[in-house]
């Protein structure tokens, strides 16, 4: 549902004019909406004149509204100074104390903050950028979410003065005790007409979907991130972000498969299961005895030989030449690997002939996944694309399987 508060005439290249809606009918809009429908979370962008802004804060009022997202929409991607420089103090004053999360960019949060007598140095660095969201926050909102985009950085997290420089771009998540840093890669690209608005929709419509408000922002970057990414040129200046890009064939943003499935619920328990399990945690902290870490290296070893059979199965299984050769390259890269790994082993003492000769661990949690390899491997045979990964996710978990029985059973820890 949407209140239009003003109509605009603009492309790629710039905003040639604003019509503005009366304030009376924008108001006979949010009431329409919300007296019927209803609504989980109000999401606010251009607001275009003093009387606007004062008519949505007190809908907001009027309504209770619990959640609002509100991007202060000032300039344009152009340039075009979309908020009157009088309506700023009103929007400071008036509409920002009642939002949940206000998404300003760098020069937004500028204006907001010379508009309140304060001034910031210009950013120069992560650090920076958090100074002046901790600044923007203290206006009012419950939290503040600061972007970065018009700040690229080094890997380092300092200011870039030249384009081989530009690695990251960060944007600051600041309110109710939390701050997060949200980092993600510098893409160059002009289609980045009206990402701030996508953005705020974006965490809006995932807070509305019950998300908290840390995986909301996230989810919303790479929605963004991945509409950056996908988009096609369209006219001759900055052109649209593709906002299709995830209703294709996916549930996740395309190159976020990995933080998807990290943020599903019923993956996180196995995840923490093994990436703080106690064998790791002792291996971090020193207190692991050795016995355990060299038996670790040893069923390492004795686990990659069946690795090596499992890929050497699929390319048996596989129908064409080009998933056979990737599997026999995949038994290549393995034999190079357990080189390198006998090399390490010898620095605790550990032959070849040491560790074959081994009794190699029977632990019925690892039989169970080293024979879901194998019948996993054959089967992805044909599909090339992917399964690479797919493997490597295997493997994983598969050596930490193999951890899991060491520890506890073999050695106290």
């Amino acid at each position: 549902m949407t209140a239009t508060t003003a109509l605009t005439a603009q492309n790629t290249l710039d905003v040639y004019g604003v019509h503005l809606t009366p304030p009376e009918f924008v108001e006979k809009q949010i009431d329409a909406c919300i007296d019927d429908i209803g609504v989980d979370v109000v999401k606010i962008g251009m607001l275009a004149s003093i009387e606007t802004v004062e008519v949505v804060a007190k809908a907001l009022q009027r309504h209770d509204v619990q959640l609002s997202v509100v991007d202060p929409v000032m300039l344009a991607t152009s340039g075009a100074q979309l908020l009157p420089q009088n309506a700023v103090r009103t929007l400071r004053e008036k509409l920002i104390p009642l939002t949940t999360i206000l998404t300003p960019n760098l020069p937004e949060a500028t204006l907001l903050l010379q508009d309140a007598g304060r001034h910031m140095k210009d950013p120069e660095s992560v650090a920076d950028v958090i100074e002046i969201a901790k600044a923007i926050q203290s206006l009012g909102s419950k939290y503040v979410l600061l972007k970065g985009g018009h700040l690229p950085l080094t890997r380092e997290g300092v200011i870039s003065y030249n384009e081989a420089d530009k690695h990251i771009v960060v944007d600051v998540l600041y309110g109710n005790g939390q701050q997060v840093v949200f980092e993600t890669d510098y893409l160059k690209s002009k289609n980045t007409h009206g990402t701030g608005c996508s953005l705020a929709s974006a965490i809006a419509s995932n807070l509305a979907n019950g998300l908290d408000i840390i995986q909301a922002v996230q989810a919303a970057s790479w929605y963004v991130e991945a509409g950056i990414k996908t988009s096609k040129d369209l006219g001759k200046g900055n052109g649209p972000i593709n906002h299709f890009h995830s209703t294709y064939k996916l549930p996740f943003a395309p190159g976020r498969f990995v933080e998807y499935l990290l943020n599903r619920m019923d993956v996180q328990d196995v995840w923490r299961e093994h990436t703080q399990h106690e064998f790791v945690n002792r291996l971090a902290d020193g207190s692991l005895p050795l016995e355990a870490f060299k038996y670790y290296l040893i069923q390492d070893y004795l686990y990659l030989v069946q690795f090596a059979r499992a890929n050497a199965l699929a390319a048996y299984k596989a129908k064409h030449i080009e998933d056979i050769t990737m599997s026999a390259e995949i038994v290549t890269h393995i034999n190079k690997e357990m080189a390198l790994h006998i090399e390490y082993c010898k620095e605790y003492g550990l032959s070849k002939r040491d560790i074959e000769h081994h009794p190699e661990s029977q632990g019925r949690k690892s039989q169970l996944l080293i024979g879901s390899t194998y019948l996993l491997q054959a089967q992805l045979a044909p599909h090339t694309q992917g399964g690479l990964r797919f493997d490597a996710m295997l493997q994983i978990r598969i050596t930490n399987a193999v951890v899991d029985k060491i520890c506890p059973r073999h050695w106290p820890i």
